[in-house]
């Protein structure tokens, strides 16, 4: 059975920082698994901020968050983190983990996380 667990999040004045962990497990070792991290802010649409495959190439980050959030990924723990620094206001939302798996180029299915809550307010 495929779980995904989320950790981290809290909350942080302007200019802090945060770390986020996603750790995936129950699936087979020959799928790929593309991990993303979406947040949706309170009443507004939710958006992507980064995106990795197990299957290698660059990471794909949104604009917003470009040069503040890293996204790095351990494989053989099959955990992504997201470390978030230079927080603003404006990254105050509930964010995702979503777990994509493949094999072969077919899609098979994928997980979310419950959301983590992230607030930066001073």
């Amino acid at each position: 059975q495929v779980q995904l667990v989320e950790s981290g999040g809290g909350s942080v004045q302007p200019g802090g920082s945060l770390r986020l962990s996603c750790a995936v497990s129950g699936f087979a070792s020959s799928t790929t698994v593309v991990m993303s991290w979406p947040r949706q802010p309170r009443g507004k649409v939710r958006e992507l901020v980064a995106a990795s495959s197990s299957a290698g190439g660059s990471t794909n980050y949104a604009d917003s968050v470009k040069g503040r959030f890293n996204m790095s990924r351990e494989n053989a723990k099959n955990t992504v983190y997201l470390q978030m620094n230079s927080l603003k206001a404006e990254d105050t939302a509930v964010y995702y983990c979503n777990a994509v798996f493949s094999r072969i180029g077919v899609r098979m299915g994928d997980i979310w996380g419950q959301g983590i809550q992230v607030t930066v307010s001073s």
